[in-house]
């Protein structure tokens, strides 16, 4: 009975009113962590509202400050019920994008909990502060009606996720014993559809790079020069569509897997994707030919050009310009070598003409 027990408990702390109330004081807290000046509201998010939501159902709690120059601090949270038994670590980020307040429509604030209908409003209620606090309080609810869990738990929580995890590998590192579980169960990543709940095994990896065609010192007055001095967005743009063909599906051949087998593309067979009645409509003809939505999105590659700079697109003048850059990502599956993605579009640029672009990774993939 002590499931059906724990599911009533749950039910009455939406019901009631609970999980609104705990979520409305998390989101009201403005933990953009892409703006310096919100490093309190971080520290504030960990150690005023998480960690005593914690301690109060017996875990013990650290606040781990991040080896890393940038990114805020990290809260480990720990309950040992027996060292014999399974250890599940779990992981969420408390930290936001920027809240962006003048772009929400009229009676919606990124800091305020707004209710419509069935859906909850608010910077943090998709991404992360809403499943951190469900799986907090499936938690609670478990321990309200048996007394204990039955295996050990340890949470992490860190605040820079959404500038890409600075001092998280570092952090896992220096505290590895207290970090060690048997099995990671995260809630940070998309359903298939919006009312389906799914469990995911493992997700794409992600490199963000930086293209880039620096030929000179300066511009030069298209009138004289057309036609004499190479252009750099021209090479670019040519250097960005031999990459993919013209419906985005992958040329370079070292960032084609061979990974989507018979058995993985059998167990998505029944994966509807689907971005429900607020998302966007699924290009038909995008993407690798021959492979279902699904298939695409999970069993595949995808690159995407994010943005290219050349001149000065908000005042253009009549002038070669003498730089362009693009930042691109390689979104990849089991079966790409990550340690040769750059190695690997180098090689293909020069193959195709376009030595003159230089490929860096921006940052480290993840």
């Amino acid at each position: 009975m002590s499931r059906e027990q724990a599911i009533r408990h749950a039910e009455r702390y939406f019901d009631e009113g609970g999980f609104a109330a705990e979520l409305a004081r998390r989101v009201a807290i403005p933990t953009e962590s892409q703006n310096p000046e919100r490093a309190e509201s971080l520290r504030r998010y960990l150690c005023g509202e998480m960690q005593p939501s914690f301690e109060r159902i017996g875990f013990r709690c650290r606040v781990l400050e991040n080896p890393a120059a940038v990114g805020g601090p990290f809260l480990l949270a720990e309950r040992i019920e027996d060292p014999a038994l399974v250890t599940v670590f779990s992981y969420g980020h408390g930290d936001v994008i920027r809240g962006q307040e003048a772009q929400w429509r009229a009676g919606l604030d990124p800091w305020t909990l707004t209710r419509e209908g069935d859906r909850l409003y608010g910077r943090g209620t998709a991404d992360n502060k809403g499943q951190h606090t469900i799986n907090l309080a499936a938690v609670e609810a478990a321990l309200a009606t048996r007394g204990r869990l039955g295996f050990n738990l340890r949470v992490l929580i860190e605040t820079g996720e959404e500038i890409g995890s600075p001092g998280l590998r570092e952090i896992c590192a220096l505290h590895r014993e207290a970090m060690q579980a048997d099995v990671l169960i995260a809630s940070d990543g998309p359903r298939l559809s919006p009312g389906r709940p799914t469990i995911f095994l493992g997700s794409r990896g992600a490199l963000n790079l930086d293209l880039v065609v620096d030929l000179r010192a300066g511009g030069h007055h298209s009138g004289n020069w057309g036609g004499l001095l190479a252009n750099p967005g021209i090479i670019l743009a040519q250097a960005l569509a031999s990459i993919t063909g013209p419906r985005g599906e992958i040329r370079v051949p070292e960032w084609r897997p061979q990974s989507l087998t018979p058995s993985v593309r059998a167990a998505l067979a029944d994966c509807a994707v689907d971005g429900g009645a607020d998302g966007p409509a699924i290009d038909p003809d995008w993407g690798e030919p021959g492979l279902t939505p699904a298939e695409r999105v999970f069993g595949w590659c995808s690159f995407e050009v994010l943005a290219f700079i050349c001149g000065n697109p908000d005042k253009p003048v009549n002038a070669i310009p003498p730089r362009a850059s693009a930042h691109v990502q390689l979104r990849y599956v089991v079966g790409v070598d990550p340690a040769d993605i750059v190695p690997a579009l180098q090689r293909h640029l020069e193959r195709h003409g376009f030595g003159a672009v230089k490929v860096s990774a921006a940052r480290d993939g993840f």
